[in-house]
């Protein structure tokens, strides 16, 4: 199996399954941003990661914009949109997906 496709799979289970997680809060609360912050906030062991997640997104977004330009990949914003969207599950996946479709057309990567 190539990269390419181990990256996509685990960009399509780190959409669904967070989401299938998500979707019942957003039936019953709609978009209630106080209240998610609440949620995931309530607890310890919630917070751990809670902020393990933020500090996970903002290293994905220097990762992006590194590795990203040094490899000439195209459409970095799709992986930070992802990102918000869904989360580092997809967002980390879709640029390692991407990467390595730029790095097959050229492998010197530019």
């Amino acid at each position: 199996m190539k990269p390419k496709h181990a990256y996509m799979g685990l960009g399509v289970l780190g959409t669904l399954l967070p989401l299938w997680q998500f979707i019942p809060f957003l039936r019953e609360h709609g978009v209630d941003v106080g209240l998610f912050v609440q949620q995931l906030f309530s607890t310890p062991v919630s917070a751990f990661f809670g902020m393990d997640v933020i500090v996970s997104s903002v290293v994905l977004w220097v990762l992006v914009y590194v590795e990203g330009r040094r490899a000439g990949v195209r459409h970095l914003w799709a992986p930070v949109v992802a990102n918000f969207l869904v989360g580092v599950s997809l967002g980390l996946p879709l640029f390692l997906y991407m990467r390595e479709v730029r790095l097959e057309a050229d492998p010197r990567g530019r």
